[in-house]
């Protein structure tokens, strides 16, 4: 079929099998690309500032410090009562207390209706250090909060990953479906998501062929790889990593698992990570990547 040694960048010669330069230059992107992700996680509004989940009950949610509230936020960081979130025929809306600021866009707001993270546009209230916006996990409606002193964001130790290597990017074959279908992805709230599902990846890796269902978050969005492997639990996080390619061309796909890294539900107890599909648990050890960060579990 296919494929086999990682003997080829998409512009030439690599690592492993190429020349000391291209070796180095190959590790170099790969370490820059990891600072860039650790930069992420550390940045504001990055996973590790996601400090709560709070679903939304039909009728008013009242919001603040005041531990009386629907949604408690973190001491000394708003108000005892800061406002009030209304959830009414699925739709939600904010109505801030009198004398207290907020701004959406940074533009200040007394009461809106909050458009979720499944629109074009949604709208995300800024309140001192703290953010809160609507979510829509398969029609459930919870407030997400960000805030920029969690305690994660403080307590982060960095990022541990496996030794670049040569012999985990591989190239592979992909194999479209021929018509459009969806899979069923289970997530770390017990429930599934139906993600798009253009086809599978055939790949060699160690001499074995191994495959990989390829998802997508959008039409036009690259292939996503949830995936377990025998590293994990060990090594690398228990419910797997993530791993994204560029779209296929010709049918070739590079999956670089250098570039793996894990999902955020490493970092926060808060997130909604999808886990992988029975047909993703490969019967190998993937020794590449990021490393388990072993502070959550989901």
């Amino acid at each position: 079929m296919m494929i086999l040694c990682a003997a080829t960048l998409a512009a030439g010669p690599v690592p492993g099998g190429g020349s000391r330069p291209a070796r180095a230059a190959y590790r170099k992107e790969i370490e820059a690309w990891r600072q860039a992700r650790e930069a992420s996680l550390r940045a504001d509004g990055g996973w590790l500032t996601v400090a709560g989940l709070y679903w939304l009950q039909p009728g008013d949610n009242r919001f603040g410090t005041d531990p009386a509230c629907d949604i408690v936020l973190p001491a000394d960081s708003a108000p005892g009562l800061a406002g009030v979130f209304t959830l009414k025929d699925g739709r939600v809306s904010v109505r801030m207390e009198p004398g207290v600021t907020a701004t959406v866009g940074g533009v200040p707001v007394e009461a809106m209706e909050m458009r979720s993270d499944a629109t074009d546009e949604p709208a995300v209230l800024g309140l001192n250090a703290l953010t809160l916006q609507v979510i829509d996990r398969g029609g459930r409606l919870g407030i997400r909060l960000k805030d920029m002193n969690s305690r994660f964001r403080k307590e982060f130790r960095g990022l541990r990953w496996y030794a670049v290597s040569a012999s985990y990017r591989v190239d592979a074959r992909f194999v479209p479906y021929e018509a459009e279908r969806t899979m069923p992805i289970p997530t770390v709230l017990g429930t599934t998501e139906a993600m798009l599902n253009p086809g599978y990846v055939l790949f060699d890796l160690g001499g074995r062929e191994l495959r990989l269902e390829a998802l997508q978050e959008g039409p036009e969005e690259d292939l996503f790889f949830i995936f377990h492997d025998r590293s994990s639990g060990r090594q690398t996080y228990p419910a797997g990593r993530f791993l994204h390619t560029a779209l296929p061309v010709d049918g070739a796909v590079v999956l670089d698992f250098n570039r793996a890294y894990n999902p955020p539900c490493a970092f926060t107890p808060y997130a909604t990570c999808p886990l992988p599909p029975l047909q993703n648990r490969l019967p190998v050890r993937i020794e590449a990547g990021e490393l388990d960060y072993g502070h959550h579990r989901p």
